[in-house]
């Protein structure tokens, strides 16, 4: 029941972002954010996480810190792709996942560029330890939405890459909203590489 009650939680967070992304508005900060993606912000996204996987390697391996309310209940990795033990073997174990990422897909960018404007905007202004705590929250979010504690704190080395994008920009002229509107395009072209990977082990297990 709590698996069902999540999954439908999710279900209904995605139906609004895609609901938001199909109106006027979304589809055109869609197009500001997507539509502006090169390979300054591609190229980095492999190294960045690689290094998030590496640190949530290690810091899950002490005791406490790989523990995730979502994997207590049989969930595995972020809720929002669906996974869960009690669907194991069954149709739902890819069916699931399958319409969970059709309706994230589109709203990815909005997602990111939400998260960049409460992480990221106005950060210029900040003092260094003001930016490291925001950086650590910013990975210790994930933790609410189930992901272990020791995987949260390793996301907040991704948190640190959109900084130095959201920082480089403004510094090189470009107003606090430009500069968010790029640190998201180094958000959603990040967030789009994970989805990649989680399609490719969907389209795996459909075929097993």
């Amino acid at each position: 029941m709590v698996t069902v009650a999540v999954l439908a939680f999710v279900g209904v967070r995605l139906v609004s972002g895609l609901r938001h992304s199909l109106t006027a508005q979304g589809r055109s900060l869609w197009r500001v954010i997507v539509g502006r993606i090169g390979w300054r912000h591609i190229w980095p996204v492999p190294l960045v996480l690689g290094l998030v996987v590496a640190a949530a390697s290690l810091l899950t391996r002490i005791p406490g810190l790989n523990w995730g309310w979502w994997s207590a209940f049989g969930g595995q990795g972020n809720p929002v792709f669906g996974t869960n033990d009690s669907t194991s073997g069954t149709v739902l174990e890819w069916l699931v996942p399958a319409v969970f990422m059709t309706m994230l897909i589109p709203a990815l960018p909005l997602f990111a560029y939400a998260e960049e404007r409460m992480f990221r905007l106005g950060a210029q202004h900040w003092s260094s330890r003001r930016r490291a705590v925001k950086v650590v929250q910013f990975g210790l979010a994930h933790a609410l939405i189930g992901i272990p504690i020791g995987t949260a704190l390793a996301l907040s080395i991704g948190g640190v890459y959109f900084m130095m994008v959201y920082l480089r920009s403004f510094r090189s002229g470009a107003t606090s909203e430009a500069a968010t509107l790029e640190s998201a395009r180094a958000h959603t072209a990040y967030n789009g590489l994970i989805v990649g990977l989680v399609i490719v082990a969907v389209v795996v297990t459909a075929a097993q």
